[in-house]
């Protein structure tokens, strides 16, 4: 499973997740840091979410 925050540019921000897991539910906070570990602004970014063959995109907003 692989889950990453990205910009509107579609750029990488944060890799949260990039290993395997077992099914059922799962729980994972974005602190609102790139993967510098530097605070990023508030805005519209988007997370993408890939698990096998599924893989989906949604939208979110940042604000501090």
């Amino acid at each position: 499973m692989r889950l990453e925050v990205l910009n509107v540019l579609g750029q990488v921000v944060r890799t949260l997740v990039d290993e395997f897991q077992t099914a059922g539910n799962h729980k994972t906070i974005w602190d609102g840091r790139d993967n510098c570990h530097q605070e990023v602004s508030s805005g519209v970014y988007f997370y993408r979410i890939a698990a096998g063959e599924y893989a989906e995109t949604r939208k979110m907003v940042l604000m501090k």
